[in-house]
């Protein structure tokens, strides 16, 4: 791993705009840009303090090619802990790549996906966990998604961590310690201390884990899936939903044949609306398996809404019957899901018919009712309010530390596991040795969270999915 060259890349999106900013870092950064820029002031960047900015032709030899903006900030006072440049140009795609490639002619190297943020985490600006967080930052769509990004990125989730670790790794010297005097039979470590550390240990390591569910579900989206016989109003709901013509609405019964997803933001949380094919008995076979991807579907699931439409219900009296038995088929394969009875089209129906019907479908064991017009608006809002009550948000709310990262989940179940078999030792009174052990293991795997201890694989594959230019 090459870390004593400088590297060069865009750091504001590719293509046109008003400007672009191009981010240089490396021992060499400030050597490397400072003869191919000329400042107003007619003053050297050699000579400039850190942190100042400074305004100013960029030129490739007589060739002016920019009037620029140039940043300057010094190791380790930077991002990545290295000298390094900012020149702010404008937005043009051609300027963009003359400027990289004047930079590389002269000096650097073109920067790989991540690379910046990469020394950062070598250069000590900040953990892996941390790292990690910034990507998250940069790819989060709703403010939920965006708090957890920035709680994690402040370093919440390390600090709990790291001091988990301290108090295990204090414990675990002592009775190394005791290794070495295991002649005189001498004990450093009181037992009773460090049981009462290990169950400590276990409630935050189960809680962190815990909350795994809920951070993962708020980072990627709540997925609600909507499902209903065809031609009940489901694309003209998500349209309704998405406040945009998304889905084909048509009054030919079966014209979603396959799933549509998108996603909007509903007081701060990501939710993932899943438009399916209409549930029906069909000969047609390509429409039948658009009804195999709907159960597939709402598998998936945070929430089911379940499309009525009104019309039938009022003029087909048989019909009401049959929605309960839909529902309750639902509700048996999919216990444990919120269900939410959505009756389309009520502008339609007169006070009584809809008396009629929150009186005949308000008794569906564990689901919620709304009454709605996808085609009007008519209580749009009040279903997005309804989906909103089945996402667990207190831990969000009270800034707790919640665990979006795969890898730090995997790693912490491990840990888990690990101290689960350090109590049983103490439990069975083992020896300092075998206790040891399993210690080691899961110092080990708190120590792979931080990046206390890492290799080049697993940074590879961490940092291969950020852009270039972070």
């Amino acid at each position: 791993m090459i870390i004593n060259d400088s590297i060069v890349a865009l750091a504001t999106p590719s293509g046109a705009g008003a400007i672009a900013v191009i981010r240089v870092s490396g021992p060499d950064a400030i050597t490397i840009v400072s003869p191919l820029f000329k400042a107003k002031s007619k003053k050297s960047l050699k000579d400039q303090p850190t942190h100042t900015l400074h305004l100013g032709n960029l030129v490739d030899g007589e060739r002016i090619l920019d009037e620029v903006l140039v940043s300057i900030f010094h190791g380790p006072k930077s991002y990545t802990g290295e000298n390094t440049i900012e020149i702010s140009c404008h937005g043009s795609q051609y300027i963009q790549q003359e400027i990289i490639q004047l930079l590389i002619r002269h000096g650097a190297r073109s920067a790989e996906a991540g690379e910046f943020t990469l020394r950062a985490f070598l250069n000590g600006k900040m953990d892996l966990s941390q790292a990690e967080a910034v990507a998250d930052l940069i790819s989060s769509e709703n403010q939920a998604s965006h708090q957890m990004a920035m709680q994690q990125m402040r370093g919440g989730f390390s600090n709990e961590i790291q001091k988990l670790r301290q108090e295990l790794l204090n414990f675990a010297s002592l009775i190394e310690l005791e290794l070495d005097f295991a002649e005189e039979d001498v004990e450093f470590a009181n037992r009773d201390e460090f049981k009462s550390l290990v169950s400590r240990i276990q409630q935050v390591l189960k809680k962190l884990i815990d909350s795994f569910a809920v951070g993962n579900v708020l980072k990627n989206g709540i997925p609600v899936a909507i499902v209903g016989e065809p031609n009940v109003g489901k694309s003209t709901l998500l349209n309704a939903l998405l406040n945009e013509e998304r889905a084909i609405v048509s009054d030919i019964a079966g014209t979603t044949r396959d799933t549509i997803e998108d996603e909007i933001s509903i007081g701060g949380i990501g939710f993932r609306f899943i438009d399916t094919a209409g549930i029906r008995e069909t000969e047609d076979i390509i429409e039948g398996l658009g009804i195999k991807k709907t159960f597939e579907k709402i598998s998936q699931a945070q929430v089911v809404v379940y499309l009525v439409d009104s019309s039938k219900l009022s003029s087909e009296s048989d019909r009401l019957h049959e929605v309960h038995v839909e529902l309750e088929k639902i509700k048996n394969q999919f216990p444990l899901k919120p269900l939410v009875i959505v009756v389309n089209k009520i502008d339609q129906l007169s006070e009584a018919d809809i008396e009629r019907l929150r009186n005949s479908l308000s008794d569906i064991n564990g689901a919620s009712l709304q009454l709605l017009s996808a085609k009007n608006g008519i209580g749009v809002e009040e279903l997005k309010s309804k989906l909103l009550e089945f996402v667990s948000t207190g831990e969000l709310r009270n800034n707790n530390t919640i665990v979006t990262n795969s890898r730090h989940y995997n790693s912490l179940l491990s840990a888990l596991e690990d101290i689960n078999n350090v109590q049983q030792g103490l439990n069975n009174n083992l020896s300092g040795d075998l206790l040891a052990i399993d210690i080691r293991e899961a110092l080990h795997h708190f120590g792979e969270i931080t990046g206390e201890i890492t290799n080049d694989d697993l940074l590879g594959n961490i940092f291969a999915n950020f852009c270039i230019g972070k």
